[in-house]
Parts: structure tokens; C-alpha cells; sequence
């Protein structure tokens, strides 16, 4: 895992951050002061390249509705196909929790 590097005390501290979260409002509460509206557009962005992608949209399409380069879509693509199946894993959770 690429994330590896980057292991220890100070992600550890914004990941259990990120799980104190208890609710939607809360998340945007939180991400409103930690990161930039670029740096949240484009984590947003990703996941819904991710989602049209595992549903097998086109590139053309992608870009087209989400705004994203192909250079996005295609990193997102990579991390698919040979990461860490993270964006599976919660495409999946979120799918089942839709039902």
C-alpha cells in the first residue's frame, strides 16, 4: 500500500478523526475547517469516477458528467485494478446501504 509511507501517530490521529464522525452534518462540520473545497471536490470527484467506472462507464462519459481529466479517471482506473480495493470496498457498503 502506497499509504504505508506515510503510516503513524499523525494519520492515525485523522483517521480516528474521521471514525469519531458521527453523521453526514458532522462530516461536512469537519471537513469544512480541514480541508480546501479543491482538495473535497476532488476526493468527491474521485469516488464517483470510481462508481461510473465499477459500473462501466465510458471515459467520454466520465468526463463529460463528472468534469474530470482523463488523467484522474485513469488514476482512479489504476487504483481499481491494482490497489487496495478501498474504493470497492466502500462503493459496496454504501451500495448495500442504499437497499
Amino acid at each position: 500500500m502506497q499509504i504505508d509511507k506515510l503510516r503513524g501517530e499523525q494519520l492515525d490521529q485523522l483517521f480516528d478523526a474521521i471514525l469519531s464522525l458521527k453523521d453526514r452534518e458532522e462530516c461536512y462540520r469537519f471537513f469544512d475547517d480541514i480541508a480546501t473545497m479543491s482538495e473535497i471536490h476532488a476526493l468527491s470527484q474521485r469516488l464517483q469516477v470510481a462508481k461510473m467506472l465499477m459500473e462501466g462507464s465510458t471515459y467520454n462519459n466520465i468526463e463529460k458528467e463528472t468534469k474530470a481529466s482523463t488523467a484522474t479517471i485513469s488514476r482512479v482506473r489504476r487504483c481499481i485494478n491494482y490497489g487496495s480495493d478501498g474504493y470497492k470496498m466502500v462503493l459496496d457498503r454504501v451500495l448495500e446501504e442504499e437497499k
